[in-house]
């Protein structure tokens, strides 16, 4: 299993930078690009809640579930 984070998708489609998304939500650059690259191992609701009010989304249109163990 697998979830995939699409937040530079949704960052494109909101023409926004990542930069300013930290600013607004008030976290750091980093653990956005951690969050981007997919490196990220968890994820605060606060902080998804944060990213959706933000970018206007729903926590579908940043997080997907890949099944690798589909035969």
């Amino acid at each position: 299993m697998t979830i995939i984070v699409n937040l530079d998708v949704m960052l494109a489609k909101r023409k926004m930078k990542s930069n300013e998304l930290s600013r607004r939500i008030g976290i750091t650059e980093q653990n956005i690009s951690i969050l981007k690259t997919g490196r990220a191992k968890a994820i605060r609701l606060t902080t998804l809640n944060s990213i959706c009010k933000e970018l206007n989304c729903q926590p579908g249109d940043i997080l997907e579930y890949i099944n690798d163990d589909a035969e």
